[in-house]
Parts: C-alpha cells; structure tokens; sequence
C-alpha cells in the first residue's frame, strides 16, 4: 500500500494496530515502519496462557468480518502455514450483527429491477442467517408460490472488504520484510492469492455457477444435493435459490441409523467430487451442511470449490495408498514427480519428516485414522521443503478433514477409507481399466496413422529437392570455434618462433664474418639481428602468459 493510501485510512488502520496490540503482538508493531499520524503507545505485551496460534485467531476475530472470512481462507494453506496455526484458523466463525432490512431493500429493488412484491410474497424482512459477506432472507415466487432463500450482499461490504484486504497485504507485507524468521513463508504470496480468493466469493454468480454445476455432475442425487438456483432472479450481489428445510448435521434428535447413512453419503459425496469430478465443495463444515426432513444431505455455500487436473486427482490417489500403506517412500517420489524441476530436496529428511507424520496421523495400531490431519501436515512438510503444491490440495485436504469431522461427530465408527474405497477403484478403472487401455490405444493408433499419412508427401519433397540439386544439410559442432582459434594461435607462434631461429642463425654468421659497420667491434647487422630476435621471443612468452596457455 502506498504510504498516502494508508495515512487516508488512519481510522481503520488505528483500529487494526490496537488490536493487534492488544493480543499481545506489540513486538511485531514495533517493528513496522508506521507513519507517524498511526504511532500509538502501546501497553507491555499481554500477559496470557493462551497460545500464540489462539491470539492470533482471537485478534483475527476481533478485527472483524473481512479478517474472519481472511483466516478462514488462510486456513486452506497448510502448506505456507504451522500446522497448529491451521487448526485454530479452522475455528474461526463469522458472527456478526445483521444489517437493518431498510439498508438492504435497495440493493434487492436494484437486483430485481423493481419492487419485491413483483416478483415475492411472504417475503420475512428478518434474516434467518448473517454471514460476513451476506445475509439471508425467505421468500416465496409470486407466479409459483414456491419457498425460496433469497441470499444478498450486504451493502457497502466490497468497499469495506478492499480497504481492510489493502491494509492487510501491508502489514503481512512489512512483517515478511523485516522478521527473518517469516520470510522462508512467502506471506505476501500467500497474502494475494488469499485476497483473490475473498473477492471471487464476493461475486455471487460464481457461487450460482459453482451449485448449478455440482448438480449437473451429480451422481448421488437421491442422497446429496446443492440448493437449486432461479437464475432469472440472480446476480452478482443477490441469489435466489431454492429454500431448504432440516436440521444441522451434529443436531442430537436425528435417528442413530440415519445419522450413520448421511455420514456415508457424505463421505462418497466428498470422494467422488475430488477423486472422479476433480470438482469439490471447498469447506463442508457443519454449518455448511443440513440434513432435510426426508434424511438428505444438503450443501450450502458453493462460494469458494476447489479444481482438480486428471493429473493432480491420479497424484492424489496415489498419495491417499501410500500413506494408508505408510510408505513415506512412495509419497517423497510422488511429491518429487510435482515439484517444480529446479526443487532440490533432501530425500533423507523428508522421508524421516513424513514417516513421522503418518505415525502421529494414521497409526491404525492404536486407531488413530485422521487422514485429513495427515494431509494437512504433509503438505505443510512439502512446502517448507520447497514444493509447492497446487493450492486446491490445500482446499482438498481441509474438505477431508472436515468431512471426517462431520462423520465421526455421527457416527463413532466412521472411517472415511469404506467409503473411499469404491471411488478409488473407479478412479483405477478410468486411469488402467479396459476402456482407459483401449482409449490411449485409439489415441496412439490415430497419431501413428496420421504421421504414416504424412510421410509419403514429406519423402516426395525431399525427393524433388535432391533432384533440382538444392538440398542441403547443416552441420554444426559446438567448440570448433575454439578449437580453430587455438591452431591458429599456435601457428602463428610456430612462425615467430622459426623467424626468431633464422634471425639468430643469421646475426650470428653475421658477427663471424667481420663485415663492417662496426659498434664496439662488433658488426651492426648482426647486433641488431639478436636485438630483434630478442624482441620477439620477449613478446611470445608474454602472449603466452597472458593466454593462460603456460598453465
């Protein structure tokens, strides 16, 4: 943030150090380099059994919605961020006070191009739920008389949400420049992939297009499903979906057996999203999924999903039966295979790294199953290492965490490996099984052919090309150059030194024969001959020093 920028919101910035402050980070202020209208006296550090990962959360909730909904995501990094810091980010809820229904009349008026009662009726003025970004309203469509929850931006939150995004790219800015121990953390990457994040849930048609799809791909419709959404009603700043009625899954009145059956379906839901679609429900927490009245499972808040490439979700897989297997080996090669080529890695410290989380993780001996755990350190394990991963692991590990989360609160004995069991073997039949052979069959059959269809015409013109005498080929050897160079440099030196020889032989029958003019009694021609023989073979060991070719 340019310095003007941050002077202009002194207020909100003020606010943001305070706190900070106040949960014991004076330290970290006193080594910014604040302008001084924002120069505060600060108390001594707080004093406090709290852990520094638990402040940071407090402070984070402290600061408000738009730094909850920024841990939130931050959250989604385990491989930038400690694992203990995830796990406390991942506690972060949104609680805010609604917005009076006064203040958010016009944005709908403006979204439906006219009154409510045009489109609506029975439309409840109180929300049934305030998030940070958004609150919702019940409704019913006037031509159809269907129920419907009617999701809207709250007013003013994306100028709000900029301003605080700015001051906090700062300040992670300033701490990545000054605390050495921060900087092998790439914060201000981290910072702006995070900001991107918050302003593509700030766009409410991404999140329309995100539940429209999920439906689509859908597999497990009878058991799970998103909200259906009136597009004709949506926009960037309003979505009108379909209304849903049930309970929150960790709710203790739903029947044992039916609980055990959501956390089923849920889990085969999750897997089949990540492994088969490679398309996925970023964070299905409880509070992002109810169960209907008719035991259904319904996922809400299709604002932030995650994307896998066939090639990640084959990677993934992978990773998933080597770590159940505990073969750290395997899941170094696998990480390795991803790694940007230039990464360096120490093989021997990190298998000993990853052998160490999957004991903490996944130690079946003792029943420890936290496969979601053991992601998100492994994953943390590869980025301080220096591979980078793509970020929709991230996303994909804390899915699964929270999944196993959900089933275990359900059901005591849910392990989340029954159900990926069969996802995983359709994964293998569409990467091995008999229709993949015959496809990449198909595939090389059809590029061999078409080079077999080519090469005719392609013999043809080298042919007719030899024949008008024009072809040519063009060979060349690299340090010949210098070899070249090097012959010629000798030669020349063969030369002066042979010129050098005659000059000597002759100066020296010169001075035998006596033949005058004479200097100190001896003939000039002669004496002149050694002088410039002399000269030369001067000069010759001085090229040759110069050279390097003496060495």
């Amino acid at each position: 943030m340019k310095p003007f920028l941050l002077v202009s919101n002194a207020v909100r910035a003020k606010e943001i150090i305070s706190v900070v402050a106040r949960h014991g980070f004076v330290d970290l202020i006193n080594q910014l380099d604040l302008p001084a209208s924002l120069r505060l006296r600060f108390i001594d550090k707080v004093q406090s059994e709290r852990t520094t990962w638990e402040r940071i959360r407090l402070a984070l909730e402290d600061l408000g919605p738009t730094f909850v909904k920024f841990g939130q995501l931050m959250s989604m990094r385990p491989d930038a961020l400690p694992a203990p810091l995830i796990l406390e980010l991942r506690k972060l809820q949104s609680n805010v006070r609604a917005v009076p229904f006064e203040d958010i009349r016009p944005i709908l008026k403006d979204a439906f191009k006219g009154e409510l009662e045009t489109h609506f009726t029975d439309f409840n003025e109180t929300p049934v739920a305030a998030a940070s970004l958004a609150q919702v309203y019940y409704a019913r469509l006037k031509d159809t008389n269907i129920p419907v929850a009617i999701k809207v931006q709250r007013p003013n939150i994306a100028k709000r949400v900029a301003v605080d995004l700015e001051l906090a790219s700062w300040f992670i800015g300033q701490l990545h420049n000054r605390i050495d121990a921060l900087k092998p953390y790439d914060l201000p990457g981290v910072m702006e992939e995070v900001k991107q994040g918050i302003l593509r849930e700030l766009d409410f048609e991404n999140e329309a297009r995100n539940q429209r799809y999920f439906n689509t791909l859908n597999p497990y419709s009878e058991h799970v499903f998103a909200p259906k959404v009136y597009t004709e009603f949506s926009g960037p700043l309003v979505i009108v979906m379909e209304r849903v009625d049930g309970h929150s899954v960790d709710t203790s009145t739903i029947d044992p057996d039916i609980k055990r059956n959501i956390a089923a379906a849920g889990a085969r839901s999750i897997m089949h999203q990540i492994l088969i679609t490679g398309f996925f429900h970023a964070d299905p927490h409880a509070g992002n999924v109810i169960v209907t009245q008719d035991g259904k499972l319904c996922f809400l808040d299709w604002g932030l999903a995650g994307h896998l490439t066939r090639r990640l979700r084959y990677a993934l897989a992978d990773f998933w039966v080597a770590a159940v297997e505990q073969d750290a080996e395997e899941i170094v090669n696998i990480a390795s295979r991803l790694a940007p080529p230039e990464t360096r890695l120490n093989q021997r410290v990190l298998e000993k790294e990853v052998t160490l989380a999957l004991r903490e993780e996944l130690n079946f001996s003792i029943g420890r199953q936290q496969l979601g755990r053991a992601m998100l350190k492994l994953l943390f394990i590869f980025g301080r290492q220096g591979i980078p991963l793509s970020r929709d692991y991230c996303l994909m590990a804390k899915a699964v965490l929270a999944v196993e989360e959900i089933g275990k609160s359900l059901d005591p004995q849910f392990d989340i490996r029954e159900q990926a069991a069969p996802i995983l073997k359709e994964l293998y039949q569409e990467r091995a099984g008999p229709n993949s052979i015959l496809k990449h069959a198909k595939d090389f059959a059809k590029s061999t052919f078409a080079s077999l269809h080519e090469l005719p015409d392609q013999i043809q013109r080298i042919m007719r090309r030899v024949e008008h005498d024009n072809l040519s080929l063009n060979l060349q050897h690299h340090g010949l150059d210098q070899l070249e160079s090097g012959i010629r440099s000798a030669s020349n030196r063969i030369a002066l030194g042979v010129i050098i020889g005659s000059l000597i032989i002759g100066s020296s029958l010169l001075v035998h024969s006596h033949q005058p003019p004479f200097v100190y009694g001896y003939p000039v021609l002669g004496i002149t001959g050694y002088v410039i023989s002399a000269a030369l073979g001067f000069y010759i060991i001085w090229d040759i020093i110069r050279s390097g070719s003496h060495k």
